[in-house]
């Protein structure tokens, strides 16, 4: 039996060159392009007709992110702390993929469900969080920010989602 697992780990890692080789994809769309930028995200685009990034012109519009609890994580503002910066990860994986960075990012748009279960720290916990971690990944000048307020998100255990919208360069 581990013979076979040892089997089946070496092919996977020989096929994941592979396949990291075909990201970020760059689907040629009206007036620019649409962007995945690694296979996780394909599914997504495949199945749900969703984008993780589309761009037009020099404007480049980042689907929105959710910061969320996965099983087993706290609701306090330390576990909320790591789960946004989880989120900003693949929001920068994802400008990355684009050929852009956080400091492209001219607006941040962010639904949030204040008074979930799935954190306690309220509408001031969920900003300082946020600027917290949006701080290592951006000196300055600030991009706009909108906060609003909703019932749900998506993802059932879902706090914040995240959206950006950059301005780029044309290629």
């Amino acid at each position: 039996m581990r013979t076979i697992i040892l089997a089946a780990l070496a092919a996977l890692a020989a096929a994941t060159p592979a396949l990291a080789q075909d990201y970020p994809r760059r689907l040629p769309s009206s007036g620019g392009e649409t962007i995945i930028p690694s296979a996780e995200y394909q599914g997504g685009y495949d199945d749900y007709n969703y984008a993780p990034a589309r761009r037009v012109g020099d404007t480049l519009y980042v689907s929105g992110v959710i910061i969320g609890r996965a099983p087993g994580e706290g609701n306090d503002a330390a576990a909320f702390e790591a789960q946004t910066r989880r989120a900003f990860a693949v929001l920068d994986r994802t400008l990355r993929a684009a050929g852009a960075t956080f400091d492209d990012v001219v607006i941040i748009n962010s639904f949030h469900v204040w008074d979930g279960p799935n954190f306690t720290g309220g509408r001031m916990g969920h900003l300082e969080v946020i600027n917290k971690v949006k701080a290592e990944y951006i000196d300055g000048p600030w991009p706009a920010w909108t906060a609003v307020g909703t019932t749900a998100l998506f993802e059932e255990t879902g706090i914040v989602e995240i959206q950006l919208i950059a301005h780029v360069g044309e290629d």
